[in-house]
Formats: structure tokens, sequence, C-alpha cells
């Protein structure tokens, strides 16, 4: 190292080359080296991760937990044979030989579908309906209820509203799906077979309704709104 005149020591050039050669040979196998350790690494790595897979490949299936005690369904479900349910359609047993009567019919449910995505077009369809409609109304249906497996609401109405609300339902709908069945004494059949969709169909739950009732059980209707709003007309 040479001085200044402020005594500060300053770099020698050929000093510090004489350092870099001095050390270059000794930095250059020191970075051959770390590659070659680098290297034998990832190799080693991806032979464990290969030697893994091949585990995972050859191992075999997991066993059962060896937990004292007995299945409440046995150790013999696997042979059960695929059975056929109880039919649910009306008069699939005997083909009927004459069509039933209209007459049948002795009033009308409609239930409106909606969930908590469409309930403020539900309120406003129910708003509408009981402004202009006789109909019996009933309550909300926040969880599914009876053979319905949404949440709705229904109004009841008599065989002569028919014409007049089964066009309106599918005019003002909001989209909403609207279940339309006729009462008789085949509740079943009712909701499942002679049942009119608004938009689309959904599943209705109908392996609790009974098939066979008598006339006096038969679902009447009894107005409990008024209407307040004359009925639009073309």
């Amino acid at each position: 190292m040479t001085k200044t005149s402020d005594h500060k020591p300053q770099p020698d050039a050929q000093s510090d080359q004489d350092w870099a050669d001095l050390l270059s040979p000794g930095r250059r196998n020191l970075l051959v080296g770390s590659s070659l350790a680098l290297a034998a690494g990832l190799v080693g790595a991806a032979g464990s991760a290969q030697a893994q897979v091949q585990t995972q490949i050859l191992a075999p299936p997991p066993q059962p937990d060896a937990t004292p005690g007995r299945s409440p369904w046995g150790y013999e479900t696997y042979k059960e044979p695929t059975t056929r349910p109880v039919s649910i359609r009306p008069g699939e047993q005997t083909r009927p030989t004459l069509p039933r009567a209209y007459t049948d019919i002795k009033s009308y449910h409609a239930h409106i579908y909606f969930d908590e995505d469409t309930y403020e077009k539900a309120a406003l369809l129910r708003t509408w309906a009981i402004e202009r409609f006789p109909v019996e109304l009933g309550n909300w249906n926040l969880e599914p209820r009876g053979p319905h497996v949404t949440p709705s609401f229904y109004f009841g109405f008599t065989n002569d509203l028919l014409p007049v609300l089964v066009p309106w339902l599918q005019l003002n709908s909001l989209g909403l799906t609207i279940l339309l069945h006729p009462n008789t004494n085949d509740p079943r059949a009712d909701h499942l077979h002679y049942a009119l969709w608004v938009n689309r169909a959904q599943p209705v739950n109908g392996y609790g309704l009974p098939s066979n009732v008598s006339d006096d059980r038969i679902e009447q209707i009894f107005p409990n709104v008024t209407p307040t709003i004359p009925l639009e007309t073309g």
C-alpha cells in the first residue's frame, strides 16, 4: 500500500492483483466443489422422490383399524341383492278401464318455491296474488315441509279460479318455480303425476303421502283474504 499526504491508505493495484492471482485457484476450486455438491443434492432429491413414488405405487392397500367391536350392520352387506323399490306410480299394477272424471278435483294448491336469493320476488308475488284473488293463504315455510324440499309458501283456490289463476301465474311468476296441483283422494298422485309446473320442475318427496284417502279428507279451500285491487285485463 502507498500513502498520500493526508496519511490515508490507498489501494495498490498491483497488490490487489497479486492477491487475486494467489486466491483465484482456491476460489475456483470452491466454486467447482459447490456446484458438484449442489448437483449431487439435486440428483439425490430426485432419486428420493422417485423412490417415494415407487414405494407409494408398490405399497399395500390400507387396512381397516383393528378397533374392537362389531359394525351394527354386520359384515355381509356387500352380498345384499339390488332390490326394486315399491312403486309410487298411481295405477301401475293395473291399468284403468276408464279415465278419471275431472270432477274428482275438488280444489287446487299453488306452491311457490324460493331461496335466500329469490325470497324478495316470492314476497312480491305473494302480495300481488292476495291483492287480486280470494285465496286461502298459508304461512311462510322457511324450511322444507311435507313433500316440499325447499322453502315455500302456498295458496289454495277453488276450481272456478283455475282458468284465470294459471295464466296469471305464468305471466307473473318472476322466474320462480311454482307447483300447481289438484286436490283429489290421491294426494300422492296429486303432487307427483297430476301436477302442473310453471318454470322449472323440481323434486317432490312423495313417499310419505297417502295414495287413497276418504272423500271427507280431500283438501278443502276456505279463502282467508279479500281482494283489494281489480284484476288487470288487456
